[in-house]
């Protein structure tokens, strides 16, 4: 297996001692290629926000890395060596636009013999997780499951997991698995009787599974606390503790909305008691509410997000999923999605992680690229992004931007660079190799791939995914939208043009893509940042804002109000950084790549016009 000696190595250096205390962090990283003064420090939770340490509003934008972590053929880690991480991570940034990262690890890999954390697993992983610092990412790990474990599904078996481990599932003398007539992996949940039985054994802590598992969640932790060093684990945001938890079953006069009070929120609780142990005292949970409780199918949907939780406050993030389960089905929702599709749903969120007091995520989204109903992904996956950028539909964001809501933070599903090129033996089955899409369940979603000559490249469109985005805000964000004219085919999605009430802005944005941000200055001196995608190339974005109006950003310094850097990694990819002086007031930026050398007039009548339309909205 790749890495293996590398691996065995390190389990001789930790077998003489604790692996929960050993182990020195390596030597303080220098800061990152491309940092400002600005940039690496840690983020936290405050007002129902991300915030870092200038005190500025943060998004994190990006990807799950990876579901080649539900596989075996590189066991158990997203990538099969630390160079295809740093290959990933340099692409993620500078292709994908991302500044954040879902990473996923196992449970089985991590303790695959009861009562005893492999070491070298959790060496390689830390490594993997490493080239995404590097890179300027933000990280937070998640221990995933799906259908609770490989290990309840026999080798002929037409599905398979992830998760538990061998020695878990052999407690339980499960009943041989069977979905009966399932036509998505997905029904396995609430349909596979070995399934739910597992299920509701773990939130029991039959055999005493849920120990275990929170043992070696501490372990873990405190492996990776100890062997990134300060700089590094500043980047490391928070850890999600279980990936769309269900109950399984419920006890007699239980219900979803009982179940999450009486015995999910007291996991998370007991988890939270561990990172504490861990040294991650600094950093939030995100913590995932029963899986159903924001389905769009009313037959699927259950009552919950964690409602008897109380205020979760800055120690816990609210952490959902979404997917378009109608338009996955190729029944109940016909046709592609259009403008405002997900408003409601995003809403949703954003209002169940208000009523919380914290901050909210959506850790995975997006939607199949293969199977009969791909041809819906370009609309869905836009939708949801708009969503993610605001709460309103483009058709009423000019008309009531006040309403706009905060942007969302959110990790598509997913980054998977062997997409298509798999070789995966479907539960141990050597007749039963998976090579093609995601290598499991017949999934496909990684948005990218490696060509013929190993180079990543991406299978969706990069207007799509590669967004203007609000990296930061220094105060508080008002109203955010983005127009990124992604294409479905041939066809380019316009659902957000500039009104024709503001000639000389459509003008000057004209068939181009353009963002917008308005927010209220706070007291830092950290600027205000925005990610350019690749498709803005600095000589040709123009900016138009009260902090001034420019075509081609000159260089950043203290004293530039606009201003464009390279972002922290040294991966090649851009920001607009915006600097007021001041605390409190109202400021508005445009940025839009439609304008090819704008006249001073033009770009004066634009800045006349926006500024008039955010005093009489704001």
């Amino acid at each position: 297996m790749p890495n293996i000696r590398t691996r065995l190595l390190v389990v001789l250096v930790v077998l003489f001692g604790s692996l929960a205390v050993t182990g020195a962090p390596s030597a303080t990283a220098a800061t990152l290629p491309d940092s400002l003064w600005f940039d690496e420090s840690p983020l936290t939770v405050q007002n129902g926000r991300f915030v870092d340490g200038n005190g500025r509003e943060v998004v994190l934008r990006g990807y799950n890395v990876s579901g080649e972590t539900k596989l075996e053929e590189n066991s158990g880690l997203p990538f099969a060596s630390v160079a295809d991480a740093r290959k990933s991570a340099t692409a993620l940034r500078a292709l994908g636009g991302g500044n954040s990262v879902r990473f996923l690890l196992s449970w089985a890999h991590a303790e695959p013999t009861r009562g005893t954390v492999d070491a070298a697993y959790l060496a390689a992983a830390t490594d993997q997780m490493r080239a995404f610092l590097d890179a300027g990412i933000r990280v937070y790990p998640d221990f995933h499951q799906d259908l609770y474990s490989r290990y309840l599904f026999n080798s002929g078996s037409w599905y398979t997991g992830d998760g538990a481990p061998k020695w878990a599932v052999a407690l339980g003398s499960y009943p041989q698995e069977s979905c009966g007539i399932c036509l998505f992996w997905g029904q396995n949940i609430t349909q596979n009787q070995a399934v739910t039985k597992a299920q509701y054994d773990f939130w029991h802590n039959a055999y005493g599974l849920q120990d275990s598992f929170l043992d070696t969640a501490q372990k873990t932790m405190a492996y990776v606390q100890q062997h990134l060093s300060g700089a590094e684990f500043a980047g490391v945001v928070g850890f999600d503790p279980y990936n769309e938890p269900y109950a399984g079953s419920y006890d007699s006069g239980q219900t979803s909305r009982t179940w999450e009070r009486d015995l999910l929120w007291p996991f998370y609780q007991k988890f939270r008691a561990r990172m504490d142990a861990a040294g991650w005292q600094d950093k939030p949970a995100f913590v995932e509410p029963n899986l159903f409780w924001n389905s769009n199918i009313d037959s699927q949907k259950q009552e919950g997000g964690l409602l008897d939780a109380g205020t979760l406050g800055s120690r816990y993030v609210f952490n959902t999923h979404f997917y378009d389960q109608k338009a996955i089905s190729g029944i109940l929702m016909w046709g592609n999605a259009s403008d405002g599709q997900y408003a409601s749903d995003f809403g949703t969120v954003r209002d169940r992680a208000s009523a919380a007091g914290t901050a909210a995520v959506v850790s995975e989204f997006g939607h199949p690229l293969s199977g009969s109903t791909a041809g819906k992904s370009p609309s869905v996956d836009k939708a949801m992004y708009q969503a993610l950028d605001s709460r309103l539909p483009g058709s009423r964001w000019w008309s009531s931007p006040s309403a706009s809501g905060p942007v969302l933070s959110g990790d598509q599903w997913q980054w998977d660079i062997y997409n298509g090129r798999h070789h995966e033996l479907m539960n141990g089955n050597p007749d039963k190799v998976q090579t093609s899409g995601d290598g499991w369940n017949d999934e496909d979603l990684s948005v990218v791939k490696l060509d013929d000559a190993g180079a990543v490249t991406l299978r969706q469109d990069a207007r799509l995914l590669d967004r203007v985005y609000p990296g930061a805000t220094a105060g508080a964000t008002l109203a955010f939208t983005y127009e990124d004219r992604s294409r479905d085919g041939s066809t380019t999605l316009t659902w957000n043009p500039v009104p024709g009430s503001l000639p000389n802005t459509a003008q000057l944005v004209g068939s181009g893509q353009y963002g917008l941000l308005v927010w209220r200055s706070g007291s830092g001196s950290a600027p205000t940042e925005l990610h350019l995608p690749a498709s803005f190339p600095t000589a040709g974005t123009t900016v138009v804002s009260d902090l001034g109006t420019v075509y081609g950003p000159p260089a950043y310094t203290a004293s530039t109000p606009v201003a464009a850097a390279p972002e922290p990694g040294g991966t090649g990819s851009r920001r607009l950084l915006l600097t007021d002086s001041d605390s409190g007031v109202l400021h508005y930026a445009l940025v839009t790549n439609g304008a090819t050398a704008p006249s001073a007039t033009l770009l004066a009548a634009a800045k006349s016009e926006l500024a008039s339309w955010a005093a009489a909205h704001f």
